[in-house]
């Protein structure tokens, strides 16, 4: 979870309020297009539409408002930012970037209506301390540290009030929004987007589904000392209230300058084995990729794992269909490849010849570093700039890109973002070493269960 700013700002609650606020940024952005316009028109220049409204003011006015609402608002924000940055402007893509690593936190006095709806009026009394200013504040809920009568340090992830109710209605308007403000350039798939926050948002709103997740994950992790999971306070948690311990640690993109590459190496490295056993072995995957997740313990040596609220359950069918693909992305051959990705929801019977074979060239080209001799060095790969070209002018084809089951997606975007942390960090990792044990055809249960010790 981003680190806070220092604005303070109540969450705007209700439908028409929340309409409201984003109506005001549209008719901003069609002033401002008008006046940018009649500019240009007198100096002899005959703008474009795209030229009036796709600008880095209309960006940082959309951007705030979503920091504004939070909730559905900013995690489209978040995502517009994660899955569309490297084909905006950049001005345009610094502007949605800020909302990765900030966002505006209740008042206290909002703080204190929703906590007194969920532990009673009383509920300072539980507390020795309890910090009213959040250390995180993201697009669901803000978190605050906080000492119990007891001496329990704990986190306490605290919901934004109106932020489930709102979910539908918000990701409608602001679909429109984004659309008029032309914030996206051709190519991007704004339903996919939208789908994809809808999604999220369902299931990180409610908290006693995350407790339960976080539980999960923490007794699965139990033996292995390379990871930590917060423990559940279960006296403390409701739907729209988390508590667990507090766990100190490093953000871990923050060791990309100064740590040795060594250390980078083995934490990328963790991760992604983590990764593969949480597929094949567990069948149990976090799918929030969010850098913010992920931090380091310099006292134990762990990567302590947070925010468990988009977490995916997959039958062993599906575990069977993925191995299939990982197998395949491995020996490379386009036949095997086309066969797997079949089975995964990639192709149908009825994807034309030509599509086919851009999609499977895409799939050779995503999973070339699976195919790589001895260590891959993440930091000198071009894979996310190539990737970006060919799905943009996949975008603008005119059958444009079919869109895969939904496990399908939410592990693509998995292994995309873990991609992308190895590229931060710098990393050099010995991929074909880490996949070989899950791609056997044995029983996914028969792979070492410690991913440290693999």
């Amino acid at each position: 979870m981003p680190e806070s700013n220092d604005t303070g700002r109540a969450v705007p609650r209700g439908r028409l309020a929340r309409l409201g606020r984003l109506g005001g940024v549209a008719g901003g952005i069609a002033g401002s297009a008008a006046l940018r316009g009649a500019g240009d028109l007198a100096r002899g220049r005959r703008p474009g539409l795209s030229d009036l409204v796709l600008t880095p003011a209309n960006a940082a006015r959309v951007a705030s408002e979503l920091a504004r609402m939070r909730g559905a608002a900013m995690k489209l924000g978040q995502l517009l930012s994660m899955e569309a940055g490297d084909i905006l402007p950049p001005e345009i893509a610094a502007v949605f970037d800020r909302l990765r690593d900030q966002a505006d936190f209740m008042p206290p006095r909002q703080l204190d209506r929703v906590l007194a709806a969920n532990w009673g009026a009383d509920w300072r009394g539980r507390f020795a301390r309890f910090e009213v200013r959040p250390v995180a504040a993201a697009s669901i809920g803000q978190v605050h540290r906080a000492r119990t009568r007891d001496g329990r340090d704990l986190a306490v992830k605290v919901q934004y009030p109106g932020v489930r109710d709102s979910i539908g209605s918000d990701l409608r308007n602001l679909g429109a929004l984004i659309r008029v403000a032309r914030v996206l350039p051709e190519g991007v798939d704004l339903d996919i987007l939208l789908d994809e926050a809808r999604a999220q948002l369902l299931a990180e709103a409610d908290y006693e589904a995350e407790a339960e997740n976080l539980r999960q994950m923490g007794t699965l992790l139990a033996d292995d000392p390379g990871f930590a999971v917060p423990r559940v306070h279960a006296d403390l948690t409701t739907r729209d209230v988390l508590a667990m311990d507090f766990m100190p640690g490093t953000p871990l993109e923050a060791l990309a300058g100064d740590a040795p590459q060594s250390l980078r190496d083995d934490l990328a490295g963790r991760l992604l084995r983590l990764a593969c056993h949480e597929v094949f072995g567990f069948e149990l995957v976090q799918t929030d990729p969010n850098f913010a997740n992920y931090r380091f313990d310099p006292e134990t040596g762990a990567i302590v794992l947070l925010d468990f609220g988009a977490t995916q359950r997959f039958t062993p069918e599906r575990v069977a269909v993925f191995r299939q693909l990982l197998q395949a992305a491995r020996d490379g051959g386009r036949d095997r490849l086309a066969a797997a990705m079949r089975a995964a929801g990639y192709l149908s019977d009825g994807t034309p010849d030509a599509l086919r074979e851009t999609l499977i060239d895409m799939a050779r080209m995503a999973s070339a570093p699976l195919r790589a001799t001895g260590s891959f060095d993440f930091a000198r790969s071009d894979l996310i700039a190539r990737m970006h070209r060919a799905g943009l002018a996949l975008g603008r084809t005119p059958q444009g890109a079919p869109v895969p089951p939904t496990d399908a997606l939410l592990l693509q975007r998995k292994a995309a973002g873990l991609y992308l942390l190895a590229c931060r960090l710098g990393a050099r990792v010995d991929l074909d070493a880490i996949m070989a044990p899950y791609a056997m055809p044995d029983d996914p249960r028969a792979c070492a269960p410690a991913p440290r010790g693999v």
